[in-house]
């Protein structure tokens, strides 16, 4: 497998000194001793980040705080090297730093004033496939460089490219349709799976009934077909061999009063990796939770668990998205861009332990998935992260993962609507 380049371009260490009058009198206020800042990039969306106030002079913020990060692959790079509209400057990473939030005097908006702003050109170096600390240390921002004889506002930040090459892979159709996976190489397409779906009652031979311990139909709570059960999904490699798996634990059933799976009662999928030891055996890896959250536009919430082997442990929570119902988003696991850490390394699928520890100094971007909205052929396009894979099976969970929460954007529909298209359709 050949991965595509990608770089990672990271801005972290952040830290604002201010001079003492203007210090003064932001103690004085009612602003926290942060600032919040934006850190554009042009071509992508605009982040955020609170920047803490360093008083000592003696003081250098942590380097591994790593505040935001972007990334990049080949066709991203042309862009932001490409002349802009004055055909003299390219692209600039700008990070613009705010004296307070924006607040309302007699409902009417009050505009932030503006400290100051950090700018670094994109230059041919940011190409070169290396890793390289573009910036390190203390710069004076803003109009006034000095004030009273001090130093004005002086940011602190570092800024890195990494190399971050990752595999790339589509479903060539629905998921539904048991559709043949296949790794993007430009434009060559590698097959590498097969994916078999069913929607069947787990059978008893079957050695995923081992994990199945909802003997839950429905008829309790008298919703007879108004759930959606029994969904399986079978990853296999060229050979024909099962590799990973998802299949849904928890049904997904209307909650009390409602139309839809509500967050309160989500439906639930357990992913599970072969045992290379035991053949047609399995270990259970992760569980996704999904539901819909209603509000002016609908979304499918997904929570993805990571399952630990020592009990105690218990599992981690690596990733909660909220991807649009009508337009699909993408599912990912990066902590770069996760509120929540994790509190323990990501295990390799296959027992090889080659994750690295996800946290926000080293964890970084794992997987991502791309999925479209209800009604739509999805297609999945998943992108994974080289350094999390020693072997082609290692691939595989992700994959039935990606299935998972392809799956789920259907199985979070609402049941009325399904049941006014076709009333004879049963599911």
């Amino acid at each position: 497998m050949n991965p595509q380049a990608f770089i990672r371009l990271s801005i972290g260490s952040l830290g604002l000194r201010l001079p003492g009058t203007a210090l003064n009198g932001a103690k004085s206020g009612r602003s926290a001793l942060s600032f919040p800042c934006e850190i554009r990039l042009r071509g992508f969306p605009v982040q955020t980040a609170s920047i803490p106030l360093v008083s000592s002079p003696e003081t250098t913020p942590d380097v591994n705080n790593i505040a935001s990060s972007f990334y990049l692959q080949e066709s991203d790079l042309k862009a932001l090297l490409a002349p802009g509209c004055l055909l003299k400057h390219h692209a600039c990473l700008e990070i613009v730093v705010f004296a307070g939030g924006k607040g309302t005097h007699c409902g009417v908006g009050i505009k932030r004033q503006q400290i100051g702003t950090f700018k670094l050109e994109v230059g041919p170096e940011w190409g070169d496939g290396k890793p390289i600390i573009l910036f390190n240390g203390w710069r004076r921002i803003g109009k006034n460089k000095w004030v009273n004889g001090n130093p004005g506002a002086e940011l602190h930040l570092r800024v890195k490219l990494d190399p971050d090459p990752r595999y790339v892979f589509q479903f060539e159709d629905k998921t539904k349709l048991s559709p043949q996976i296949v790794q993007l190489q430009g434009t060559i397409k590698q097959p590498i799976f097969s994916c078999k779906f069913s929607q069947d009652w787990v059978s008893p031979r079957d050695p995923l009934s081992n994990f199945w311990s909802s003997s839950f139909d429905g008829s309790e709570l008298g919703i007879g077909k108004r759930e959606r059960k029994g969904w399986k999904v079978k990853i296999h490699d060229l050979s024909g061999s099962a590799v990973a798996a998802a299949f849904i634990t928890t049904p997904f059933v209307p909650s009390t009063g409602r139309d839809w799976v509500a967050r309160s009662n989500p439906g639930a999928w357990l992913i599970v990796s072969s045992d290379v030891c035991r053949p047609e055996s399995w270990q259970p890896w992760g569980k996704l939770e999904a539901w819909r959250e209603r509000g002016i536009r609908d979304s499918i919430c997904c929570r993805f668990h990571l399952l630990s082997e020592a009990q105690e442990c218990g599992d981690h929570l690596m990733s909660e998205i909220l991807i649009s119902a009508e337009k699909g988003g993408e599912f990912y696991i990066d902590t770069d861009r996760q509120v929540r850490a994790a509190s323990s390394p990501l295990q390799s699928p296959r027992g090889s332990e080659d994750f690295a520890a996800l946290s926000p100094a080293a964890g970084g971007f794992v997987m991502s998935c791309r999925v479209q909205g209800e009604g739509k052929c999805s297609k999945p396009l998943v992108q994974l992260a080289m350094r999390h894979v020693t072997c082609v099976e290692d691939v595989a969970i992700f994959m039935a993962l990606a299935a998972a929460v392809d799956l789920s954007i259907e199985a979070c529909r609402p049941f009325r609507r399904k049941l006014r298209r076709s009333a004879s359709h049963s599911w």
